[in-house]
């Protein structure tokens, strides 16, 4: 069983807390500059995280960083949402890891990753495995495909009965299934002695026997997909996170390594984009009438663009509206970058209205409205612009609120 330290993002951790060493620091470090430096600070005897959340593992120990944006709420609120954020947000899919496991918190997010994976390979294989066509080089006996002369005479000077050819074999040896292999061999690296000690053995001995293979980024890239194997596509994104995350050998062979951890700030923003969609969607709502796109660039100056958060746009009359997500806590009032973020969104986008939204309880926090004027004196009252600055609950009771969407929404728009 793995030692488990918990630790809340911006936390700090020191050598000698909770089974923590000088070996699992060292480790640590070597990632972190495979990484520039992005997912933590080195402080003395220890390390003090970042935004980024979610679960690394060095040889035995198994190291979980929680999201937490509100200092006013206890830590148990806040264990297991980065599980349900992954799910509402697309990332972790309950529909055959199983909706039970993404809700229980003490589950590790490796594990229900792993599990996931798992399922994947369960269903892949019980549905069939595709098979397709490869070239292979090598002696036959009975002569079919291109012979190769030069080889041929190599290699069956005195075997005339056989043929040296290069032909076409149909089977399951293919790179798609090279790569899947990869990846299951890393998941069971790293659950010995867990619950999926036996699926992994299960799914590895019906797994066919494939060439193995060192697979890089690029070659992940590479691969497409057609009819046939659209199927695999969620085990080859699956496959694809366990493989660029695994670090083998990173601490001079002693342990090996794997890290899944996400950028907050990327997936608060996501998540609230996907509440307004949502909620935009909905029969019922009172919100129908706008559309919402994440990310949307607009070109600035000299090259550079502008790329608010989230703008929707009233479907009608064409009005817009920006929100730009922020997953931190602004303290008494918004920074002065942020507040120059608002009066820019609202002039070059003409937005309407213009919103930084934190994570918050609005009880313990304070919403603020205010004209874009106020932020520049010398400006024309024909550019003025609503910002507003809001705060809303992300959790309750352990739980995502269920109506973040309309929460943002209401008083915003319209």
């Amino acid at each position: 069983m793995n030692k488990a330290i918990n630790r809340f993002e911006h936390g700090r951790l020191f050598i000698g807390e909770e089974g923590f060493n000088q070996s699992h620091l060292d480790a640590l470090i070597k990632l972190n500059t495979v990484h520039e430096s992005a997912y933590f600070d080195i402080i003395p005897k220890g390390i003090k995280f970042k935004q980024f959340v979610g679960v690394l593992q060095v040889g035995e120990l198994l190291l979980q960083i929680h999201p937490k944006a509100d200092k006013d709420e206890s830590d148990s609120e806040w264990r297991g949402v980065l599980l349900q954020m992954l799910k509402a947000c697309g990332r972790l899919s309950a529909e055959r890891a199983g909706e039970a496991q993404v809700k229980k918190q003490n589950l590790n997010l490796l594990e229900v990753y792993f599990e996931y994976f798992l399922r994947e390979i369960e269903y892949l294989i019980h549905r069939g495995l595709v098979k397709q066509y490869r070239r292979e080089s090598g002696n036959v006996k009975a002569l079919k495909g291109k012979l190769e002369f030069a080889e041929n005479i190599r290699h069956n000077h005195i075997h005339k009965e056989r043929f040296y050819t290069t032909h076409q074999v149909y089977d399951t040896n293919h790179q798609l299934h090279q790569i899947l292999a990869v990846a299951l061999n890393i998941v069971g690296q790293f659950s010995r002695g867990s619950r999926l000690n036996d699926l992994w053995r299960r799914m590895t001995l019906s797994f066919p026997e494939v060439e193995h293979i060192k697979v890089t980024p690029k070659l992940l890239e590479s691969v497409v997909f057609n009819r046939k194997t659209m199927p695999y596509k969620r085990a080859f994104e699956l496959a694809r996170l366990i493989i660029l995350n695994y670090s083998p050998d990173i601490n001079k062979g002693r342990e090996n390594m794997i890290a899944l951890l996400f950028d907050m700030n990327e997936l608060w923003e996501e998540y609230v984009f996907v509440q307004l969609r949502k909620e935009t969607l909905k029969p019922s709502s009172n919100f129908q009438d706008y559309t919402v796109s994440p990310q949307r660039s607009k070109s600035f100056w000299k090259g550079n663009s502008l790329q608010p958060d989230i703008v929707l746009e009233h479907k009608t009359t064409k009005r817009k509206y920006v929100i730009d997500t922020k997953w931190k806590r602004p303290g008494f009032s918004a920074s002065v970058d942020d507040l120059r973020q608002v009066y820019t969104y609202a002039r070059f986008w003409n937005a309407e209205n213009v919103m930084l939204l934190y994570p918050g309880d609005p009880r313990n926090n304070k919403d603020d409205v205010f004209k874009t004027t106020d932020l520049v004196p010398f400006a024309k009252d024909d550019f003025s612009h609503k910002g507003y600055l809001k705060f809303v609950k992300v959790v309750e009771d352990g739980e995502l609120c269920a109506d973040l969407g309309v929460k943002v929404l209401d008083g915003f728009v319209g």
